[in-house]
């Protein structure tokens, strides 16, 4: 569609200058409450993605000369912006994605503890070294950047995964080039403008819009060195394939299918608070949300109990005082998740709580559905094989905890899974058997923080490093071992035929 000139231009960065894309094809930036056009969004042209990346690839050249300590300092100031304009990043990202505040706050808050993790890249890109290998030999290594690398994040993070990837990306020495949800990307850029200002120079970080076409010269420019990739399963298993085709380093994380076992045991209070939440909360558009929760023995009387608490769940804009359940995303998510519902009744699960149609009121336009609880389902219908991105939530029953964790483990995905209870032998067990890269011990979303790596796994997950962490060190770099020998003056080196002596 053609850009209409009353509503504001969402701008490209490249080579440290926001510039407006020259492209005739624009998308809507929609407030999902309202329907309200808030801005039009460029899909990036072939020219402007060679300019993003050759600018980049410029700035490398000088950027991982740069000494460790300035590049840390950029991101010491880049976390104070950030904590600065907090509230006015929320509420962009509120208008533009439906979170509640708060929730939008939450967004903001984990993407700020990988800045933070990134301003302490001069403990995290350590090399090693050996003393006195052989005779005067010395061995260590070089954690060295990579080159120009590539993001592509998904349209429900829009804070948080941006400051996953490009932080730690410039951090370690490469240039980027991040491509945002064409959804949702004006917080996003606002948070690159304050990166901006906190002092990443000209070139080391750029930002194109688009779609598919935009995600495909990524995965196949010949100057990108690595990608990261959040979002859909069906799109993260293209971008892996295609980037990897080309020679690239890929993480991409990808969908899931989150489920939790409640033991009779569990602290029922807790433990309904915690369902609650993690199932309903961002209106179930998280892919660590909690869509599947197996009652094992008398826990399965707990359904009424669940069934009354997310009638409280208030279902209404986000900047509404006392939200817990925004709008989904866009029309085409609002009637994808209305049609899973419908099958979810047809293929005979019992719908404990129907969240289709709810009256909101003063937002009688917007994409919301609110918390639908379906009982008695069965592995092979399609609510318990798909992932609905939306505030449904799927229980199963089972007779003890071994057959739940046979039911977890058949499944394809590996995202994150969580346990209830208040037995350590049966918490224990439980890590042990189950075949999930995320647990959680009465904690129903099992994200870890920056300290430790994202490591969803299965079908949840390609490639083997995970996007923060310890890991995305060793993502982001290559690693330079040097073999060193001096000699003194005096002193004659070995002849043709010898080796170093390793006595």
């Amino acid at each position: 569609m053609t850009a209409n000139n009353n509503v504001p231009k969402v701008k490209l960065l490249i080579d440290g200058k926001f510039v407006d894309s020259k492209t005739d094809q624009w998308t809507d930036v929609i407030n999902p409450a309202t329907q309200e056009v808030l801005a039009k969004v460029p899909m990036a042209t072939p020219e402007e993605m060679d300019a993003a990346v050759d600018a980049a690839k410029r700035a490398f050249k000088t950027w991982r000369r740069t000494p460790i300590g300035a590049r840390a300092r950029i991101f010491l100031r880049y976390q104070h912006l950030i904590r600065e304009h907090m509230s006015e990043l929320a509420a962009i990202l509120t208008a533009e994605q439906g979170k509640t505040l708060p929730d939008a706050e939450g967004d903001v808050f984990r993407g700020l503890e990988v800045v933070e993790h990134a301003a302490n890249i001069g403990s995290l890109q350590l090399g090693e070294i050996a003393n006195n290998v052989a005779g005067g030999v010395d061995t260590y290594t070089l954690q060295q950047p990579l080159g120009v690398c590539a993001g592509i994040t998904p349209f429900n993070f829009p804070a948080m995964i941006p400051l996953w990837m490009f932080p730690m990306a410039i951090a370690t020495g490469n240039t980027f080039v991040l491509k945002p949800s064409e959804q949702d990307p004006m917080v996003t850029m606002r948070l690159v403008e304050l990166a901006v200002e906190a002092g990443i120079p000209a070139g080391v970080l750029n930002v194109v819009h688009g779609g598919k076409d935009v995600v495909n010269a990524i995965c196949d420019h010949e100057d990108i060195k690595a990608v990261s990739f959040v979002g859909s399963t069906p799109v993260g298993t293209h971008v892996y394939r295609r980037a990897t085709q080309t020679g690239k380093r890929a993480q991409c994380m990808m969908g899931a299918k989150n489920h939790a076992i409640v033991m009779p045991d569990a602290n029922k209070e807790q433990t309904l608070n915690a369902i609650a939440g993690s199932a309903f909360g961002a209106a179930g558009q998280r892919c660590m949300a909690l869509s599947v929760v197996v009652l094992v023995g008398e826990s399965a009387e707990w359904i009424p109990d669940l069934v009354e608490r997310a009638k409280t769940l208030k279902v209404s804009a986000g900047h509404e005082k006392g939200t817990d359940v925004g709008p989904l995303i866009s029309r085409a998510a609002l009637n994808r998740v209305n049609n899973f519902i419908e099958q979810g009744a047809t293929e005979g699960a019992n719908l404990e709580l129907d969240g289709r149609s709810p009256k909101v009121e003063g937002y009688d336009k917007g994409n919301f559905v609110g918390p639908t609880i379906f009982s008695g389902v069965k592995t092979d219908m399609s609510i318990y094989r798909e992932e609905i991105f939306g505030p449904v939530l799927c229980i199963m029953n089972a007779d003890s905890m071994d057959e739940a964790i046979e039911i977890i483990n058949a499944n394809p995905n590996g995202n994150g899974t969580a346990v209830f209870t208040r037995s350590g032998a049966a918490a224990r067990h439980f890590q042990e058997e189950i075949d999930v890269g995320q647990v959680g011990i009465n904690v129903p979303i099992p994200v870890p923080v920056p300290l430790f790596s994202f490591t969803g796994s299965r079908g949840s997950k390609l490639g083997d490093l995970g996007p923060y962490g310890k890991q995305v060190i060793q993502f982001y770099t290559q690693t330079k071992t040097v073999t060193a020998r001096w000699f003194d003056e005096d002193e004659i080196g070995a002849g043709v035929n010898t080796t170093i002596s390793l006595r």
